[in-house]
């Protein structure tokens, strides 16, 4: 019979040598990164549970439009709140939804505070509509709402009176169209030296009858800039008819009663009546 090879039973079957298989048992390094594993559950459990990282302070930074209590209202931080279960994104997304804040961050100093910072929108205008005066930002949100004790900063901005009936409905969280705001914005940041004025002061005021209209104060003159509109009358002739105020003004500001701006070219201004002569006192000499 022909000579087999190694490894080969009769019949073709190769035979092959058992595997032997590692023992299913903890090696030393795998016991060791358990150990480390459960010592640092416990630890996290440890700190968690313990009251010295219990939240106990909160500090914010960058308000000027907005209540602390309102901030600290949004955040609604829990009595008990630890350091390393607090979650900082959740609070960041609760001051976010406040109408005056464009950007917060909130983080966790140990063993116990929280850190805001805020950025709130940037005021332009205030918008006062009877008793109530709104700070309006470049996108025309009316964002927050003036107290009875507003920031000092409230003081530098320029105040638009808006008497138009459907104003009324007008609260935070909603915005100007962009013909008013441009409009307001242009004629807002108008002093009396660019108008070629004595007064101390101008004021401007929107209502449904004139349109945009600015007096003195105190006062003394009206000028009727009028109705602006997306297309037919734009705000683009402001500058006009800044000018042309100023030249009817010019050297008869004490005359003038009222002055209407019909356009960028044209206007016209009303005389103040002179009074008439009083009679003289009878008795008296001469």
């Amino acid at each position: 019979p022909a000579a087999m090879r190694p490894g080969y039973r009769a019949g073709g079957i190769r035979r092959t040598r058992g595997i032997r298989r590692a023992s299913a048992g903890l090696r030393p390094v795998r016991a060791g990164a358990l150990l480390v594993l459960l010592a640092g559950i416990g630890v996290t459990w440890g700190l968690a549970s313990s009251d010295v990282f219990t939240i106990r302070d909160t500090t914010i930074d960058g308000a000027t439009w907005t209540a602390e209590d309102a901030i600290l209202s949004a955040l609604a931080i829990p009595v008990d709140a630890n350091a390393f279960t607090l979650g900082t994104v959740e609070l960041a997304d609760r001051v976010g939804e406040i109408p005056a804040i464009a950007a917060v961050s909130v983080r966790v100093q140990l063993p116990g505070t929280v850190r805001v910072a805020v950025t709130e929108r940037r005021a332009l205008l205030v918008w006062r509509v009877g008793t109530q005066r709104f700070l309006v930002d470049a996108d025309g949100v009316l964002f927050a709402s003036l107290g009875a004790e507003p920031p000092e900063a409230a003081a530098k901005l320029p105040v638009i009176i808006d008497a138009r009936t459907a104003s009324i409905a007008l609260d935070v969280g909603q915005h100007l169209d962009p013909v008013t705001l441009d409009a307001a914005l242009r004629l807002g940041s108008l002093t009396p030296v660019d108008v070629g004025s004595e007064a101390r002061s101008l004021v401007l005021r929107l209502d449904d009858q004139v349109g945009y209209a600015m007096r003195t104060r105190p006062a003394s003159w009206t000028a009727i800039f009028g109705f602006y509109t997306p297309t037919l009358r734009t705000t683009d002739i402001i500058p006009g008819q800044v000018r042309l105020l100023r030249s009817l003004l010019a050297g008869r500001e004490a005359q003038v009663r009222q002055v209407i701006l019909a356009d960028d070219h044209s206007g016209t201004y009303i005389p103040r009546d002179t009074p008439e002569p009083t009679k003289q006192p009878k008795g008296s000499g001469g």
